[in-house]
């Protein structure tokens, strides 16, 4: 049953920075190719990770990587600071920055492409958002949201505009364009992090807030990868 289509496509290179839009990507075993492949750790929490919770800043460095995506290597991967400046990964200056912007020691780490783990990636290998709850959202408070605050990595535009429908889909497949298919799985439950305006880090506690209260603190849902394959912006997403 055709359900609607794939309209933005993010990925995070570096988990917790502001994500890049594609137009097409990698559906890998862990999810997007690169999503959350390059991390911070937070070495006063050890064996943590640096996120927008702890440093909201974070949510304004933008990451992208430059080339082709390769099954061996990363392409290099650069970051923008908020302040314009340009830095690749792993760069002594970058590291010296987040470091003293977030008062924490920090050390910089990348997986391989063929593997992210679950926690880097966060607790699923997808994460999916519809324009309808993100509009259903937006009525239950009061303001327009910026969908990038739930860091989805699919964001569909619903062909029948029902809001919240996907938590109907729990235990269901997906399949997306002519290769992919994901097993939907669960909520996904929220945190401070959606407080954070990720053009300006301002915090606002009152969308958090609502969501607990109206929607059990729920917005958004997960899945599983079950097909690999290659997606593009405008595939058809059906619903088995």
């Amino acid at each position: 049953m055709l359900i609607g289509h794939i309209r933005e496509i993010v990925r995070h290179p570096v988990k917790s920075f502001y994500g890049e839009s594609v137009e097409k990507t990698k559906v890998m075993e862990y999810g997007l190719y690169g999503d959350r492949s390059h991390t911070i750790h937070d070495q006063t929490r050890p064996g943590k990770f640096l996120t927008i919770t702890q440093f909201p800043e974070m949510a304004r460095y933008k990451a992208r990587f430059i080339g082709e995506e390769e099954i061996e290597e990363y392409p290099e991967v650069e970051i923008v600071t908020p302040e314009g400046n340009v830095f690749d990964w792993g760069n002594k200056e970058l590291e010296k920055e987040i470091q003293a912007k977030s008062g924490r020691e920090v050390a910089f780490a990348s997986y391989r492409p063929s593997y992210v783990p679950l926690g880097a990636i966060e607790e699923e290998h997808i994460q999916l958002v519809t324009d309808a709850s993100l509009q259903g959202l937006e009525q239950i408070w009061g303001k327009e949201i910026d969908y990038r605050r739930f860091r989805p990595n699919l964001f569909i535009s619903l062909k029948d505009y029902k809001p919240f429908i996907e938590e109907e889909w729990f235990g269901r497949r997906l399949t997306i364009g002519n290769e992919v298919a994901l097993e939907v799985k669960r909520h996904c439950e929220r945190c401070m992090i959606i407080t954070v305006d990720p053009e300006n880090a301002k915090s606002d506690a009152s969308l958090l807030k609502a969501v607990a209260k109206e929607r059990n603190n729920h917005f958004g849902v997960y899945a599983a990868v079950i097909t690999t394959g290659e997606i593009h912006v405008g595939d058809e997403v059906h619903l088995e």
